[in-house]
C-alpha cells in the first residue's frame, strides 16, 4: 500500500516519520509576571506537603506573587491584621491537612471574610465524600491535585493582582 498520501501532513519530515516533539505545542504559554507590590501577601496557603509547598513557592516567585503559608487559624488571624484593613484575595486549602482541620475552620473563615476572599481546596482525585464535605463547608472550588497544579499559575495570577490591577480588569 502506497503511504505517500500522508506526505506533508502532521509534520512528516519526508522520511515516514511524524516530526519532532515540540513540546510549545502542547504546554500553555507561561503567564506574564504581575508588577511589584508594595503591600502584604493577599494569598495565603493551609499546606503542609512539601512538593505542593514548593510548586507553590516557585510559581509565586516567577510571577511576583506573595504566598504566606500558615499552619493555624491563629497564624490566620495574626497575618491578616498585620496586613492592616486588606483581607486576603485566595485561602488555599490542602483538604487532607490534618493539622489545619479544613472541615471545621473554612466555614468559620467564610463567615468571617463573607463574599472578598475565594476557598479552594485540593485533594486526591478519588476522595469523592472529602470533596462534597469541603463544598457543603464553603470552599468556592474543590479540585484534584492535579488540576489544581495545572492551573496553578492562572490561580496566583488571578487573585495576587493588587486591587487596582484587578479592578482595571473588570
Amino acid at each position: 500500500m502506497d503511504h505517500a498520501y500522508r506526505a506533508g501532513m502532521n509534520g512528516d519530515n519526508g522520511r515516514g516519520g511524524r516530526g519532532r516533539f515540540n513540546p510549545s505545542n502542547y504546554m500553555g504559554a507561561e503567564p506574564e509576571p504581575l508588577p511589584e507590590s508594595n503591600g502584604g501577601p493577599r494569598i495565603f496557603a493551609f499546606v503542609d506537603d512539601l512538593f505542593f509547598s514548593a510548586k507553590i513557592q516557585e510559581v509565586a516567585r516567577k510571577l511576583n506573587v506573595k504566598v504566606e503559608f500558615v499552619k493555624t487559624e491563629k497564624d490566620l488571624a495574626e497575618r491578616i491584621t498585620s496586613n492592616g484593613e486588606e483581607k486576603p484575595s485566595l485561602i488555599i486549602f490542602d483538604l487532607n491537612n490534618v493539622g489545619a482541620k479544613p472541615l471545621t475552620l473554612i466555614p468559620k473563615l467564610k463567615s468571617k471574610l463573607k463574599k472578598g476572599t475565594s476557598i479552594i481546596g485540593f485533594l486526591s482525585h478519588v476522595q469523592g465524600d472529602l470533596k462534597l464535605k469541603a463544598q457543603e463547608a464553603g470552599c468556592d472550588m474543590v479540585v484534584p491535585r492535579s488540576a489544581f497544579s495545572q492551573n496553578l499559575p492562572q490561580l496566583l495570577r488571578r487573585h495576587g493582582a493588587p486591587e487596582e490591577l484587578e479592578q482595571g480588569a473588570e
